[in-house]
């Protein structure tokens, strides 16, 4: 969603990358690709923003979440949070959106923070030799220590 306000989306109305932006009586941001195999909830909190990632990560989904880290919400939280737990597939692209935002995040000085994902997530990370590299938690509410940036 780069160079595109998400606030000035309509609810329902399609965003450059081709998905729909949906706002939740709670307050969630619920953002769907065109074809809803990739699914992203946003959770901000005081001390976090939580993507929740939901289907695959691939090519197609990949230019979804590079959207959202580069969003006013995820750039002024003190530490992103990505939720793997629903994601069941990740391929090459959605790795190199993973590690940037790790990257950018580190520039920002924040701090990262992933939990597991499905067994071929965990095992892409780990063949890929990244996985040792990132900091995993259990949940997505699991306490960072103070300094800690992951």
């Amino acid at each position: 969603m780069s160079g595109v306000c998400r606030d000035a989306l309509a609810d329902g109305a399609p965003n450059p990358a081709g998905s729909f932006l949906r706002r939740a009586r709670d307050g969630k941001i619920t953002l769907v690709t065109a074809d809803k195999h990739l699914r992203i909830d946003l959770r901000s909190e005081r001390d976090r923003v939580v993507l929740a990632l939901h289907g695959e990560l691939d090519l197609v989904g990949a230019p979804l979440l590079q959207g959202e880290i580069e969003s006013a919400a995820v750039e002024g939280a003190p530490l992103i949070v990505l939720d793997l737990e629903d994601l069941q597939f990740i391929d090459s692209s959605g790795l190199r959106v993973i590690l940037s935002a790790h990257e950018r995040a580190r520039e920002r000085g924040q701090a990262f923070a992933l939990t597991r994902g499905s067994q071929q997530v965990q095992r892409l990370l780990s063949i890929a030799g990244v996985s040792g590299h990132l900091h995993i938690i259990a949940s997505p509410d699991e306490l960072i220590a103070p300094g800690q940036k992951g």
